[in-house]
């Protein structure tokens, strides 16, 4: 089994895709007004909008986010990524930290409240780990 894809469903597609652009700093291919994809890595972040829903089973509604997940992208420097990101969104929930398992994490917001967590691997285990 491999994890492929990762899908956020909202209610502002355009809203949330321009967000995403800008946060991972690549360009999303439209499949249809209703559904992008965005490669980051070996996984694609798939965005859909709340219509993609009825498409899997017309039992299915709108789904608020939770935060019980975290979108987390392994990126070269957390510090100067905070700097970037502080200019395009105000929902920081934790500024740059390093956390007791050794990476030091930045935690944020998308538009729809899913939480995002850009992290770097900082002390020798956290390193190995992610090389």
């Amino acid at each position: 089994m491999k994890l492929t894809s990762l899908r956020i469903i909202t209610r502002n597609i355009r809203q949330s895709v321009q967000f995403y652009e800008k946060a991972i700093g690549i360009k999303a291919q439209w499949y249809t007004e209703d559904f992008a994809e965005i490669p980051a890595g070996s996984v694609i972040l798939a965005i859909g909008s709340t219509r993609t829903m009825k498409m899997f089973s017309e039992n299915l509604t709108e789904m608020p986010g939770y935060k019980s997940a975290i979108i987390e992208f392994l990126v070269d420097d957390v510090d100067q990524e905070y700097e970037r990101i502080k200019t395009i969104t105000n929902d920081i929930v934790q500024t740059p930290v390093t956390m007791p398992w050794g990476n030091r994490s930045l935690l944020f917001c998308d538009p729809d409240g899913n939480l995002i967590n850009f992290f770097t691997p900082v002390s020798e285990e956290a390193i190995k780990k992610f090389s």
